[in-house]
């Protein structure tokens, strides 16, 4: 059963040479779920500034916040023309076309191997 204490850490992967992935990860403890949706805040400087508690000036940060579905829980709740809609929004194909792509991919790598 999911606690409502757990907070999921956004994580990145990291070598001697620094960031191996751009693709961030989240480690969740074997007794909780992956969440369905993260809320993370946008952190922007703006143009303006304000004195800190010395009286320097410093810069005001704008805060925008903004949510990540789960596109695997997505998928299991919309019906495929809901999915393959919210996935058009996204600049993504419809998964019929997109997991096609896939497949053709996959039988290229086979062929090539095969002729190795």
């Amino acid at each position: 059963m999911s606690s409502e204490k757990w907070i999921p850490e956004i994580m990145y992967e990291e070598n001697a040479d620094g960031t191996s992935s751009s693709i961030p990860f989240v480690m969740v403890p074997g007794d909780e779920i992956m969440p369905k949706i993260l809320y993370v805040f946008e952190s922007r400087e703006s143009d303006q500034t304000e004195p800190n508690n010395e009286g320097e000036e410093v810069p005001v940060f704008e805060w925008d916040l903004h949510q990540y579905a789960d596109m695997n829980y997505l998928k299991t709740v919309m019906s495929e023309i809901e999915y393959d809609n919210l996935r058009f929004c996204l600049g993504l194909e419809s998964l019929t076309d997109a997991a096609k792509k896939g497949m053709n991919i996959t039988e290229g790598v086979r062929q090539n191997l095969k002729s190795k």
